[in-house]
């Protein structure tokens, strides 16, 4: 299980106490979760006025990130195309795997100084994931462009014969070139069809060169053979060919057009090796710097919901607890029975759908304790 439940309870006769009542109802009584202490320095709490607005901008704040995050986290999977399986060990934050990150969380103080107001912390964690964000749209678009036009020569170089790119299957002594009279055109005959072309190809028009075919390429299903006629019996030729089921491609050979395309071919590869190394890096780098700024953003909601429900002086013990699918339902049991006295309206107010100005909670989510959901599982797919 990735999904870890982020919760607070007010301080009993000390924070210490708060815990071990949890850690006896939730671990050693019966395993229903594993528990972690979730560490939150003395952030700066200003006026409750404040405190009811930041609330729901924290809210908002916290679903951009996240979306942020995942966009990160999502294209590195895009990026990584066959080794998606490495997707994994490149979603770190500060170096270690995201549970550890999370189950050891430490303030970064050096990023948000917790001498600064809440205000100004979330403010902070606001300018620096939009700016990831932008970053990701404009890198994102110029390696897709880079991608996309790779891929379509790609496509051109495969597929059928009555449409793929011949540039890599013809070669100059194909072709009668440079001649005023006589020219090489390039027939798709179905297999099946083999034996009637080399029987009535001289014959589909006059002035068709004898024994002039050769069968060059075949894929599956047809040969690319090619046959040289008078200029003046292109027409005629071209319209038997069609009546017996045989094909002719639009194709005239020329050498710099088709050195023009083996060399963009060639530059969009190159390119794209050249983007490949440093995207990921980037990606790397912004994934965890995204993730550490939502997992503080959660510490923010955690501290503001804590003082607006347990009030001042700010006395409450923050834990993180992993429960596993099995024991979910039981262990919302178990907390709202131990968190019950809390708020004996919490019941009525999942039943009425009451919304509480401020405190910004679905009713989906709201429990008599203070309660945020982080799920590392981050991907779309499953690795």
């Amino acid at each position: 299980m990735t999904e870890f439940w982020l919760i607070s309870a007010p301080g009993e006769k000390t924070c210490q106490q708060t815990w071990d009542n949890m850690m006896v109802t939730t671990t050693r009584a019966n395993s229903l979760s594993t528990n972690h202490k979730f560490n939150i320095p003395d952030l700066k709490v200003g006026t409750l006025d404040v405190l009811v607005g930041l609330s729901d901008e924290l809210a908002k704040l916290d679903g951009f990130v996240e979306s942020v995050v995942k966009k990160v986290a999502q294209y590195m999977a895009d990026v990584l195309e066959d080794s998606r399986d490495k997707v994994q060990e490149n979603l770190l934050a500060n170096g270690v795997d995201l549970v550890t990150y999370i189950t050891r969380f430490q303030w970064d103080m050096a990023k948000y100084p917790i001498k600064q107001s809440l205000k100004n912390i979330s403010e902070i964690i606001s300018k620096q994931v939009t700016q990831i964000d932008n970053d990701l749209k404009a890198r994102a678009s110029a390696y897709n462009n880079l991608k996309g036009n790779l891929q379509n020569l790609e496509r051109k170089n495969a597929g059928s014969l009555l449409t793929r790119s011949l540039a890599d299957i013809v070669k100059k002594e194909d072709f009668v070139l440079d001649s005023e009279y006589l020219i090489t055109m390039l027939v798709v005959v179905p297999k099946t069809g083999y034996a009637d072309w080399q029987k009535t190809y001289e014959t589909l028009a006059e002035m068709v060169v004898p024994r002039s075919t050769n069968l060059l390429f075949e894929d599956h299903d047809s040969g690319l053979f090619s046959v040289t006629l008078f200029r003046k019996a292109l027409d005629d030729f071209r319209h038997k060919a069609r009546e017996n089921k045989f094909t002719m491609r639009d194709f005239q050979y020329n050498e710099e057009e088709l050195k023009a395309d083996k060399e963009e071919m060639t530059r969009l590869s190159t390119d794209k090796k050249k983007q490949f190394g440093p995207l990921v890096r980037w990606l790397k780098v912004n994934f965890s710097e995204a993730f550490i700024a939502w997992v503080h953003i959660k510490a923010l909601r955690v501290f503001v919901e804590s003082v607006l429900r347990y009030g001042l002086p700010v006395n409450f013990q923050a834990m993180l607890l992993q429960p596993t699918k099995k024991t979910m339902k039981k262990l919302r049991e178990v907390l709202n029975d131990l968190y019950k006295h809390l708020d004996s309206s919490a019941a009525g107010i999942i039943d009425s759908a009451m919304d509480i100005p401020g405190l910004n909670l679905s009713q989906q989510e709201y429990y008599p304790y203070v309660y945020y959901k982080i799920d590392c599982n981050l991907l779309d797919f499953k690795l």
